[in-house]
């Protein structure tokens, strides 16, 4: 089944159109939709998002900021689909600067649900994290709210069409501020390769992974679910073996290990505990059903065709791991780390 299909004839809005998921996102959008409104408060970034994606039919370049309500209810005039990726993302960042994080976050994303209420747009998807589940950081916690508040939009809409819910990301592998950017620059500028902790584990995707699973859980979206994507664990130190493998061929990368930073989990879960009991599993997803489903129109176990109900743990540090040549055949397949190549980098 095509999951792109109800986007067919579509106004489509994607806020943060500029960041590496939104771009991706609207890459593929592009040429699916009737129109395409690109919203990003980065006229940088937004300029070369147009600059590629003009010639492909009707794209609009939206200069705004998800803090704007004003600006996000002119945007939305008229729009069916909203793909909102705007977000500060970065745990370090977010611990120094947490109001920050709740204007853009949280008021946000508040300020996406009334606009997108205001406008009887057809259905919203909100992208949240695996570091919403049991947040140790500011970022994570903020994620947290953000599907509370997904999942609390979809029960007061009233008599309007809009359907809310959310995808929970794991580490979008090669995305900018992700390790493989840093890696790469390390290991090509022959600089020593920072890792915070040997035994730190993550659950990876790619980016085309990740802008395909936000248009698969628009397509499955009934209201107030969060949609996550079966991924595969690796541990970090792992991942910076197999970039050297791919970048120098030979020999072995010189590591500094830090310590990790504040906020950070040594691992990374996917549901959490209290969650088991309401998720169901599709053949490349998980579905975390809202708690008022019944109630309020959402998604059961009746009507998730072939779903069936969770019976182990997603959790990063428990799980089967990636060995080191699983993950350089991964990043290979991918051409993950391809764009990093230069000055010596060697692709075998």
């Amino acid at each position: 089944m095509d999951s792109s299909a109800y986007l067919k004839g579509k106004v489509v809005l994607v806020t943060g159109a500029g960041g590496t998921i939104g771009s991706a996102l609207s890459e593929v959008l592009s040429e699916q939709v009737r129109a395409l409104r690109c919203l990003d408060h980065s006229e940088n970034e937004l300029f070369f998002l147009h600059e590629r994606l003009r010639s492909r039919g009707r794209i609009a370049p939206f200069v705004g900021d998800v803090r704007d309500i004003d600006r996000l209810r002119f945007a939305m005039n008229g729009v069916d689909v909203v793909f909102h990726t705007a977000a500060l993302k970065h745990v370090g960042l977010g611990e120094y600067n947490p109001f920050e994080v709740v204007q853009t976050n949280l008021v946000g994303l508040n300020n996406i649900i009334r606009a997108a209420l205001d406008a009887n747009v057809e259905r919203v998807v909100f992208t949240s994290s695996d570091k919403a589940v049991n947040p140790t950081n500011v970022m994570g916690a903020s994620k947290m709210m953000g599907e509370r508040l997904v999942a609390a939009a979809n029960e007061i809409r009233g008599t309007h069409r809009t359907r809310f819910g959310a995808v929970r990301f794991g580490n979008v592998i090669g995305s900018r501020g992700s390790v493989v950017p840093i890696f790469a620059g390390q290991m090509l500028r022959g600089e020593p390769v920072t890792l915070t902790d040997a035994g730190m584990t993550r659950y990876i995707m790619t980016v085309p992974e990740a802008a395909s699973l936000v248009i698969e859980a628009g397509s499955q979206l009934k209201g107030g679910e969060v949609f996550v994507t079966k991924m595969k664990a690796l541990k970090v130190l792992d991942l910076a073996h197999a970039m050297w493998t791919i970048l120098k061929g030979k020999g072995e990368p010189r590591l500094d290990f830090i310590g990790a930073r504040p906020g950070e989990k040594l691992f990374e879960e996917l549901i959490s505990t209290d969650e088991m009991s309401r998720t169901l599993e599709l053949e490349r997803l998980l579905v975390v059903l809202s708690p008022n489903a019944a109630a309020y129109g959402g998604a059961t176990p009746e009507t998730l065709a072939g779903a069936r109900p969770v019976v182990r743990e997603w959790h990063s540090g428990k799980d089967q791991l990636m060995s080191r040549d699983e993950i350089v055949e991964y990043l290979r397949t991918h051409r993950v780390v391809e764009p990093f190549l230069q000055n010596g980098g060697l692709l075998p």
